[in-house]
């Protein structure tokens, strides 16, 4: 069934082109007025808002970085007055002070508009119970579905994340069809079915909408296959908005498409900056269109895809799933490595369970690199051996470097309920 289209979802590229530079003029005046960050960095590059004529001058007008946001902490990046904020949300702050952003009134109803166009694009319909076993607090993801949820006509089931086991009894008994949660709490969940001794197929459960963290084609096929469901990404970062940037379509599951109404994309060399055409892999990077309290002018999201033409919402870009994080690259005996890489490698070796985790230790004066992965319950010890042999064998000859392998018992390595720490750095811990 096709699904029905909002005005902008209707509009056609030249349409969507003019609407985009008519907002992007108006945040650039906006954030130039209001914010002395940039108000100061538009004047150091001898650049005023109205030297914006078209879409392309925007790559002459500097990025913002996360430190950016943290050395204007907590609101020096906001452009209205407190009174008018309604809403904080932050970062973790784990590498820092945490990034702080806001929300006027006008940017919560945005925010709950993109994040329904999101369920609506992934299946979701009104009258649909949305179980969100994201974490709710000062991270946007649970309150960000949960508002966009509600807009959509949605029953909301704030489950939150953790205590696992109550999860699957309120998926059982609440029978919602849709579930927005991280990837890899959602096999945190497949174990705890199966502990339990239900099967995931039988579950109501018809669409996961996940986020947060990068996953692969073969963990997607991992889910669809146990759960019996339909597995679409979504993508949001907190600094733009937060959950609803962007959204897979249901119908081709090709990649997200970007609300480009509300949020100005641009891939660049990581390094040069320069800005890369439409196909060519690299740093993604957003302009915020239509935010009050806190508009992003190039803000560098350190993610790394590239942008394709629009397939299922034709005038909207979309972007490939992110492959990685810049920041998350280990550099190994010089070959750039991402976690998602191994992966793929991890969940495509038999009698191996989807998990896994990359320790970064250092020998002499080298970087080395362990992959421990879990065996499946029914792995034989020969199995297991046999298994280690084809991840360090797969990793060599597909990313070029030597790694060392464990299989390690089941339920070893630490469950997520939320975002999922992959890389392990035990580097400085040495002596």
């Amino acid at each position: 069934m096709t699904p029905m289209l909002d005005a902008a979802e209707r509009l056609g590229r030249e349409e969507l082109e003019a609407l985009q530079l008519e907002r992007l003029q108006d945040t650039l005046l906006h954030a130039y007025e209001n914010v002395p960050f940039y108000r100061s960095a538009f004047d150091k590059a001898g650049l005023r808002p109205d030297d914006c004529r078209a879409l392309g001058d925007l790559a002459r007008f500097p990025f913002t970085a996360k430190t950016d946001l943290r050395d204007n902490y907590p609101f020096g990046m906001f452009a209205v007055e407190q009174s008018e904020v309604r809403r904080l949300h932050a970062s973790s702050g784990t590498t820092g002070l945490p990034t702080v952003v806001g929300y006027t009134e006008q940017d919560l109803s945005m925010w709950a508009d993109v994040v329904a166009r999101s369920i609506r694009a992934a299946g979701g319909r009104p009258g649909h119970k949305v179980h969100v076993a994201y974490g709710y607090g000062l991270f946007t993801g649970g309150l960000g579905a949960h508002y966009g949820a509600e807009r959509l006509g949605c029953t909301v089931i704030p489950a939150s994340g953790g205590m696992t086991a109550r999860q699957v009894q309120l998926i059982q008994d609440f029978r919602p069809e849709i579930i927005m949660v991280t990837p890899s709490y959602m096999l945190t969940l497949l174990e705890e079915f199966e502990r339990q001794g239900i099967d995931p197929r039988t579950t109501s459960l018809k669409v996961g909408i996940f986020g947060a963290e990068p996953w692969t084609e073969e963990m997607r096929r991992e889910i669809e296959e146990r759960f019996a469901i339909d597995a679409v990404d979504i993508y949001g970062l907190s600094e733009v908005i937060g959950p609803g940037v962007a959204q897979e379509c249901v119908e081709t599951k090709d990649g997200l498409h970007i609300w480009e109404d509300h949020f100005y994309p641009e891939v660049v060399d990581p390094i040069t900056g320069e800005v890369l055409p439409d196909g060519e892999r690299g740093e993604l990077v957003f302009t915020s269109l239509t935010k009050e309290a806190m508009p992003v002018i190039r803000y560098r999201t350190r993610d790394l895809t590239r942008l394709l033409p629009g397939t299922a919402r034709a005038a909207f870009r979309r972007m490939e799933k992110i492959t990685g994080r810049s920041d998350d690259m280990v550099i190994l005996r010089g070959v750039n490595l991402f976690p998602t890489q191994v992966e793929e490698i991890v969940l495509r070796t038999p009698g191996v369970a989807p998990y896994f985790q990359l320790r970064l230790t250092r020998e002499g004066r080298m970087d080395a690199l362990t992959v421990r992965a879990e065996a499946r319950a029914d792995t034989t010890p020969g199995r297991r051996e046999a298994a280690a042999r084809e991840i360090a064998r797969a990793v060599k000859d597909g990313i070029g470097v030597s790694v060392a392998v464990e299989i390690v018992d089941p339920e070893t390595i630490e469950r997520s309920v939320g975002k999922f720490r992959r890389l392990v750095d035990l580097r400085d811990k040495q002596p």
